[in-house]
Order: C-alpha cells, then sequence, then structure tokens
C-alpha cells in the first residue's frame, strides 16, 4: 500500500490536486486552515468567474462537493501543518490539532491575499465610504443585493474601476502585474451595466491586459455592446466635494489633468503572497522567489517542484493566477507528486 499525499490549502488548485490524486486510486489528506473549502472564490464571495460566466458559489462549489464525498479523501478543515520533517517518499508531518500523519509526498497549494488598499491611502479607500474593492462588489453582486453605495444604499449613476491598485506599483513594493484584475473589472463593468443601464461606467488604467482569447469578449465586448469608457491615465487622487468623490489624474493619451466627479470609485485589487508565505517556507523548507510567492522549479523537469524534493507546488501560491490555470497546475502538480512517491515505492519493493 502506498502511503497518502498531503495537500495543504482547498482552493481551486487544492480541490483539482485531491481530486486527481483520488481518480488515480491514491489515499489524500486535504489539509485547509479555514472552516469551509473553496479559497478566495467561496470564502470571499465572487460572483461569476472569467471566462465561464459560471456563479463560484456552483463552479466551485460543485468541486467542493466532489472532494467532500470522494472516500478517497480525509479533509481536515480549520487545521494548519506546524512541521514536515523527513524525505525519499517518506514524510512525518505534524498538524495544529495535534494530529501526526505519514504522508509520500505534499501539493502546496496555499493561494494568495488579496492586496489591502489601505496601502494606497491616496486613493481614498479607508477614508471614504463609496470607495470599495473589487471583490466588496463581486460580494454585493453574488449576494443579489446589487452594486449600491455603501454610505447611504443609493445606485450609482457614475462609476469609476481603478486598475493596478497593488499591482506595478514599485512605490508600494508591489512591482508584478495582478494577471487577472483588467479582465476582473471589464467583467464588473458590464455588469454594473447590465444591472444600472442608466450608470456611466469609467474604467481608469495604464495598460490593458485581458491577455488573449480574453481581449474579444471583455475588452472590446465592454465598450463596444456595454458602453464603458475607458481613460488611460495616472491617478493622483481621490478626494470628495462632500457630496460626490473626485477622481483627480492626468489623461496620458491627451497629456492634460482631469478632474471627474463619482458616485462609487472601485480599486481593482492585486494579488499578494499569501501572508503566511513566511510561516509555510519554514515549515516545509521550500524557497520563496523575490515577491515573497513560493518559488518553483523548470516547468520543463517537472511541473510544480519547489527547492524541497516531494514537496509540490501549484496555483497562486507561486504567483499571480487565474481559477482555470490554477485547476490545470492543481491537476498536473498532484501527476508530479505520485511521479516521485511511486519512484521510492517501486525501490523499496523491488
Amino acid at each position: 500500500m502506498s502511503k497518502p499525499y498531503l495537500v495543504v490549502g482547498a482552493g481551486p488548485s487544492g480541490l483539482s490536486a485531491a481530486h486527481s490524486l483520488a481518480l488515480l486510486g491514491e489515499k489524500v489528506i486535504l489539509v485547509e486552515k479555514e472552516d469551509r473549502l473553496g479559497g478566495a472564490p467561496i470564502l470571499s464571495g465572487y460572483a461569476k468567474l472569467v471566462p465561464s460566466g459560471e456563479w463560484a458559489k456552483d463552479a466551485i462549489g460543485s468541486m467542493v462537493d466532489r472532494v467532500e464525498s470522494n472516500e478517497s479523501i480525509t479533509v481536515i478543515k480549520e487545521a494548519t501543518v506546524v512541521s514536515q520533517t523527513g524525505g525519499q517518499g517518506d514524510f512525518e508531518v505534524k498538524l495544529s490539532n495535534d494530529t501526526s500523519l505519514n504522508v509520500g509526498a505534499t501539493v502546496l497549494c496555499t493561494g494568495f491575499t488579496h492586496f489591502d488598499s489601505v496601502n494606497k491611502p491616496e486613493w481614498g479607500f479607508g477614508t471614504f465610504e463609496d470607495v470599495v474593492t473589487t471583490t466588496q462588489v463581486e460580494q454585493m453582486i453574488s449576494s443579489g443585493a446589487g452594486v449600491r453605495c455603501p454610505s447611504d444604499g443609493r445606485k450609482p449613476k457614475r462609476v469609476a474601476i481603478l486598475l493596478c491598485v497593488g499591482s506595478r506599483d514599485r512605490q508600494i513594493g508591489r512591482e508584478w502585474c495582478s494577471k487577472i484584475c483588467c479582465t476582473v473589472s471589464a467583467n464588473i463593468a458590464m455588469e454594473i451595466r447590465e444591472e444600472l443601464p442608466e450608470s456611466h461606467v469609467y474604467i481608469y488604467y495604464m495598460d490593458i491586459r485581458t491577455y488573449g482569447l480574453l481581449e474579444t469578449d471583455y475588452y472590446w465586448k465592454s465598450q463596444e455592446e456595454y458602453k464603458v469608457k475607458y481613460i488611460k491615465s495616472r491617478i493622483a487622487e481621490v478626494t470628495s466635494d462632500g457630496e460626490r468623490l473626485i477622481v483627480k489624474g492626468e489623461d496620458t493619451l491627451v497629456k492634460r489633468p482631469i478632474t471627474i466627479p463619482f458616485d462609487m470609485v472601485i480599486h481593482a485589487i492585486g494579488m499578494d503572497p499569501n501572508v503566511d508565505n513566511g510561516a509555510i517556507s519554514s515549515t516545509f523548507d521550500v524557497k520563496l522567489e523575490q515577491h515573497g510567492f513560493i518559488d518553483k522549479g523548470s516547468s520543463y523537469s517537472g511541473i510544480g517542484a519547489t527547492s524541497r524534493p516531494g514537496i509540490f507546488v501549484a496555483g497562486a501560491a507561486t504567483g499571480p493566477e487565474t481559477i482555470d490555470d490554477s485547476i490545470a497546475q492543481g491537476s498536473a502538480a498532484s501527476m508530479s507528486a505520485v511521479e516521485y512517491a511511486r519512484s521510492f515505492s517501486i525501490k523499496v519493493t523491488s
């Protein structure tokens, strides 16, 4: 009998890794620090996912259901890994709930942390109630309450979405592109226009990165069908005149200052490394890359390898990632884990 596999984190990549291992006939122990499975899409109340258009509660919820109903997968919630020692397909693991495990390999699917907009105070978050984040707007939409100004519950007539909040910003130590914000923002803009057809939605951007095939269905569709307005700009600050929010900056196409009033301003927040990555790095003895995400090895030698043999990684734990790609990486990393653990099993039995 082969040892079970440990999957840490039950977001999209972790759910995919656990399911894939079970399909191969392996036993899996899935450890999640929260009291629910599903990761950010469920815990943060995402609305419709990009690019499928499915509601997060349905799409990710179905992944949760198939994992929780699979007899080959043992789910342990509200626990973290305290230590993992050993090697060569034989690891001893201790959990925070005083559980001890013996596993053949581990797949880290520990995800990311949403950028905290209080670290960009000049753009109004934390000062003005009607300056919100994309995550908060997703929650408004997914709850069925609709997009409303938090200050008084009114329907906003003018909405600004500010891109790259917590991304591509050296001044606050966030040099990386968060990959999904442009597309998610275009999607949210269309959802607002669909719910509130009398509203005007503006997207302020440095560059638009609705990469690959997403360009047609999000960037162009939002402009041509939903009449979302795009302004290439540098934002200086978000203030208030006592009644409305004021977005001040420079239109970088025509090289002139712009000052426009809005009812609601939305921060398109980026993806930060998991705030626990320092502890995760120490616990599993894996290296972090320069920005603080988990460092991964060359994909040409094995998908999902880390700096420590037998410990694999997938999804947004390695950097900003889409949900679809996180799911694919979770499955791929589980295959690498099986290849690793089985190689030692064969050596022992031969």
